[in-house]
């Protein structure tokens, strides 16, 4: 019985240190070559192989200016001043959550949310957000703050099978992201809590006061 205890905690420590492995040379990889695939856009292919993604990557340069401005204003307005997690995001989201009885904010920031987007799945469980933290260490000090939002702008899920500001920009207006107006990129970063949701209830009053929220801050937001 000790014998087998052991056996299974030693695969159980050998797996952990493989993925941990495997997030570092992915990083260490990605560090200057562009994200085609995520483990989010894996699993969509997964549940649907008939259904394409929708997916193109852009340089930082290559994307528009409101647009950055507006992500940061939307999801994590301390993005430029933390190293990977908002302490007092997360106090705030604990509290908030408290009162409720329920999981209602996450206080994640930026960093975080890539690389669940980047390694793991969005089921909550202790397990990912274990993870989730470690992964997150890792980026934040082997990437620059360019390079993250960068990856983030290109990566993040923006409707059905819809991934990247570029593939988003060409599905709603039927342009390049490089030239997304104000109100363009304000819609855009309004969505993404629930983008599946509001690909298709665009006049849900919920996503007009996140706009009017990220109209009224994007002007403060602090880009790389």
């Amino acid at each position: 019985m000790k014998a087998f205890i052991f056996r299974s905690l030693l695969v159980a420590v050998s797996f952990v240190l493989l993925v941990q492995l495997w997030i570092f040379a992915s990083l260490a990889w990605w560090r200057y070559k562009p994200v085609e695939t995520t483990m989010f856009m894996r699993i969509d292919y997964w549940s649907e192989p008939s259904k394409p993604i929708q997916h193109e990557w852009r340089d930082y340069d290559e994307i528009s200016e409101y647009m950055k401005k507006a992500i940061v204003a939307a999801e994590d307005g301390k993005f430029m001043q933390h190293h990977g997690f908002d302490w007092d995001g997360i106090q705030a989201a604990l509290e908030r959550n408290n009162d409720t009885g329920k999981v209602v904010a996450g206080g994640s920031t930026i960093s975080q949310q890539l690389a669940k987007n980047l390694f793991l799945y969005n089921k909550r469980s202790f397990i990912r957000k274990g993870q989730e933290a470690v992964a997150t260490w890792m980026m934040e000090r082997m990437w620059s703050k360019e390079r993250i939002l960068e990856v983030y702008l290109n990566s993040v899920e923006f409707g059905d099978n819809i991934y990247g500001v570029e593939a988003a920009t060409q599905h709603y207006f039927g342009k390049s992201s490089r030239s997304l107006s104000r109100e363009q990129a304000v819609f855009l970063a309004a969505i993404l809590p629930n983008p599946k949701y509001y690909q298709d209830h665009q006049n849900d009053r919920k996503l007009q006061n996140r706009e009017r929220m990220i109209r009224k801050y994007m002007r403060y937001s602090d880009i790389p």
